[in-house]
């Protein structure tokens, strides 16, 4: 218990609480917040049927898993890459489930050491899906021992130390290992080898992110117009697991607001609250835009000197803005460090410069 003292205050009256079923001024209790959870969960689809965009990966993926399940053989190893946000943890899941077995997971900076692997394959049941988020920051040890269990299924437990150290040999049961990496240039290649199926996940066109807006406010039992599944879509960078979030954030705006009911004014209105612009850019996007245009004159500049101007890590301009920033075509990367582009003055109202990339 605090020692510090609990302030009792109430909210005004337009401002409280008006969730259907509930009294505005009860508690919101704990088998509240666990249906709520439940709800988040059941956003991802549960088959590939379900699974909405990425056509090619789902044909290729349908194929591998029904001809193995037709020649009842364990299916290949199989590596899902793309940027995050898109699918990859949710097209594991799904595997699992087509192939009617259970799913293991864990992830890359978690495996350690090679018994830390050894720990998981002792467990697994034949036929079961062993996911590996991040795939590519497994360490050294443990992907040694990834290499015989993928290939061979046995691996290599050392017992002892020093010139008295025994190699006990442990066959393990035929799995199907998944792989998920947003950086599939760091895996290696033996490792990368040893996959007999990768699928690149590919950015969302605005339609699929819309049915994939829509098909999350069923689900939340939300009402919303086609015109703000739309506004929405368009701004959530290609990425359903952003659509998904700036959804629910329009969902709280739209019931403190609105009648709950999600237009095009309440998701605009939502959206201009919550710092997401026309274009998907949010505070720190902009923020990095204004320090490269206003700041350098448009550049070249290096993401060193734009994360002090923003006052964020380099590592969070490189990994979080940067990319959607070049991709939407509003910064070029180039040997002298990063430009902005015509696009970029434009978009902060400004006249680009003579010589401006993407001037005609």
């Amino acid at each position: 218990m605090s020692d510090i003292e609990r302030t009792e205050f109430e909210l005004p009256a337009d401002l409280q609480p008006q969730a259907a079923g509930r009294r505005p001024d009860a508690p919101v209790s704990p088998q509240a917040a666990a249906d709520e959870h439940d709800v988040e969960r059941s956003l991802r689809p549960k088959s590939i049927e379900e699974f909405i965009g990425q056509p090619k990966v789902r044909e290729q993926l349908s194929l591998v898993l029904t001809g193995a399940k037709r020649r009842a053989v364990t299916p290949d190893h199989i590596l899902i890459s793309g940027p995050p946000g898109l699918g990859k943890t949710t097209m594991a899941m799904i595997i699992a489930q087509e192939l009617g077995t259970s799913l293991r997971m864990t992830s890359g900076p978690a495996l350690e050491r090679a018994g830390d692997l050894a720990a998981m394959l002792s467990n697994i049941i034949e036929g079961d899906v062993l996911f590996i988020d991040e795939i590519h920051r497994i360490a050294r040890p443990a992907e040694e021992m990834l290499y015989m269990a993928m290939e061979d299924f046995r691996i290599d437990v050392i017992v002892g130390k020093g010139p008295g150290a025994t190699s006990i040999p442990l066959d393990i049961p035929p799995f199907t290992l998944v792989g998920a990496t947003t950086r599939a240039g760091m895996l290696t290649g033996p490792l990368r080898d040893r996959f007999g199926f990768t699928a690149q996940m590919e950015f969302y066109d605005v339609e699929d992110l819309t049915r994939v807006v829509t098909r999350a406010a069923r689900i939340l039992n939300v009402e919303v117009s086609p015109e703000a599944a739309v506004e929405i879509a368009s701004r959530s960078r290609g990425t359903p697991r952003i659509a998904n979030r700036l959804l629910r954030r329009v969902r709280d705006f739209a019931d403190v607001n609105a009648d709950g009911n999600i237009t095009l004014s309440e998701a605009q209105g939502a959206l201009a609250v919550f710092d997401v612009d026309e274009m998907g850019l949010d505070r720190l996007d902009r923020a990095v835009l204004d320090a490269l245009v206003r700041g350098h004159n448009g550049g070249p500049v290096g993401v060193n000197t734009l994360a002090v101007a923003v006052g964020e890590e380099p590592a969070t301009v490189e990994e979080v803005c940067e990319p959607y920033l070049v991709r939407a075509g509003l910064m070029a990367r180039t040997g002298r460090g990063r430009v902005a582009t015509a696009s970029a003055w434009l978009h902060l109202g400004l006249t680009p410069p003579e010589g401006t990339i993407g001037l005609h």
